[in-house]
């Protein structure tokens, strides 16, 4: 069983959080404890294949994320319900989200 998960402390958002944010993650701007990010493809395509890639990732790691997509653009945000807000999960999901996008350039 997995262990009890809680939100990233204060310090942690400092250390965990910040290499994200300048890597153009932010903020959710509507208040919510959250990160979002926009992903451009050339494609349709490429951005399916990203978000099967992802979506694979998620599901063995018990964690999903809110998305939208439009031919070539992906929003991605990340939260972990289980806390209400930004959580280890989410900083290790979007650490693989850069990675997998990083294929993509």
């Amino acid at each position: 069983m997995a262990s009890k998960r809680t939100k990233l402390s204060e310090d942690e958002r400092k250390t965990k959080l910040n290499p994200l944010i300048d890597n153009k993650w932010s903020l959710d701007d509507s208040g919510r404890d959250a990160i979002k990010k926009h992903f451009l493809f050339k494609d349709f395509n490429e951005a399916f294949g990203f978000m099967t890639r992802v979506a694979l990732k998620a599901d063995r790691m018990d964690h999903h994320p809110e998305w939208f997509n439009v031919y070539n653009k992906v929003d991605i945000t990340l939260s972990s319900h289980d806390v209400n807000g930004i959580s280890e999960r989410d900083i290790s999901l979007a650490t693989f989200i850069d990675q997998c996008f990083q294929s993509y350039k």
